[in-house]
């Protein structure tokens, strides 16, 4: 069994996409204590650590472990390159080498050349590759020793994933699996669910509260239609709490990200939200219900996750 670690392992999307094709994971690495716990209590195998990751080396993780592991992934944050955030740095090299949080990229990318693992695989917004940033990430793979690097842009609902999301995996193979034909829709993905509460079993499957004022407001949308506009970098247009098509894939799910739901004049549950991202209900979401909601719009959604490592393995088979 080839072993897996997940640097900014999040609630654990990309984790559980590899475990449930076999992979084992043996290490998640954050430094939120709501999504430590999360991660934890989903897999009670691995070994978990809450900390900063420029506090870590490679040879400290093969210390922990005994070995090292086969494969690495990751997703740093986001913000430094997200067109969502209208504080981006307007230079995108700066983004990598002077925005704190684009930094950490950098530090994924050290320790994968402390670790050596036989592949990597690092998620990020497609927009990590704008202006010089393509090269920039080049030279720094390079240094550290993998000179062949692949920029895989894939969209999750190509492959069985509820909603929509385009993201890129930057790796040392090439990852290009085969597109399924049928798009997974809404009601596919919640359906099935009883409203809220009904069942105690379902776990994060609680009723969200709206004061009256919001309630009428949502009431009067359609499928499709926003009740909050907001803008992002370079005055880009967003929605959120949108009223969900019931026969489409639901729009980006992202950590800020709430809907209401095709036939309810309702919020999503977390439960709701996380099947959107393909999780299976026994992956339980710890912390406090925002805190819930950000764990399953930062992760990488499961059955995307799953096809990569699909990919993966054929890759190591004929290694």
């Amino acid at each position: 069994m080839y072993t897996v670690i997940d640097l900014f392992c999040g609630a654990g999307g990309f984790s559980r996409g590899f475990e449930m094709e076999g992979f084992e994971v043996v290490l998640g690495i954050d430094n939120s204590p709501q999504v430590v716990e999360t991660y934890s209590k989903n897999f009670r195998e691995a070994l978990v650590l809450e900390l900063d990751i420029k506090e870590i080396t490679g040879r400290d993780i093969i210390h922990e472990l005994g070995y090292s592991p086969d494969i690495v992934i990751g997703g740093p944050p986001c913000e430094a390159f997200t067109k969502t955030n209208p504080q981006r740095m307007s230079n995108p090299i700066d983004r990598l080498y002077v925005d704190p949080l684009g930094q950490l990229t950098l530090h994924f990318i050290r320790i994968v050349g402390e670790l050596k693992p036989k592949i990597f695989v690092m998620e990020n917004v497609p927009s990590i590759v704008e202006g010089d940033l393509k090269q920039a990430l080049k030279k720094e793979f390079a240094r550290v020793g993998y000179k062949e690097i692949y920029f895989n842009i894939l969209r999750a609902e190509d492959y069985g994933n509820p909603s929509l999301r385009r993201r890129i995996f930057i790796s040392n193979v090439k990852i290009k699996p085969a597109k399924e034909k049928r798009k997974v829709t809404v009601m596919d993905a919640i359906g099935d669910l009883p409203e809220p509460g009904a069942v105690a079993e379902i776990p994060n499957h609680v009723y969200v509260p709206l004061s009256a004022k919001k309630q009428r407001k949502i009431s009067k949308l359609k499928w499709g239609q926003a009740l909050v506009i907001y803008y992002g970098a370079e005055g880009r247009k967003y929605r959120n709490f949108i009223k969900l098509h019931p026969y489409r894939p639901a729009p980006t799910v992202m950590g800020s990200s709430r809907f209401i739901h095709p036939f309810k004049d309702r919020i999503l549950t977390v439960r709701e939200q996380a099947r959107l991202m393909g999780f299976p209900d026994y992956h339980i979401f710890y912390g406090g219900r925002d805190s819930q909601y950000n764990q399953v719009g930062e992760a990488v959604p499961v059955p995307l996750a799953r096809v990569i490592a699909r990919e993966i393995l054929k890759r190591l088979e004929n290694l």
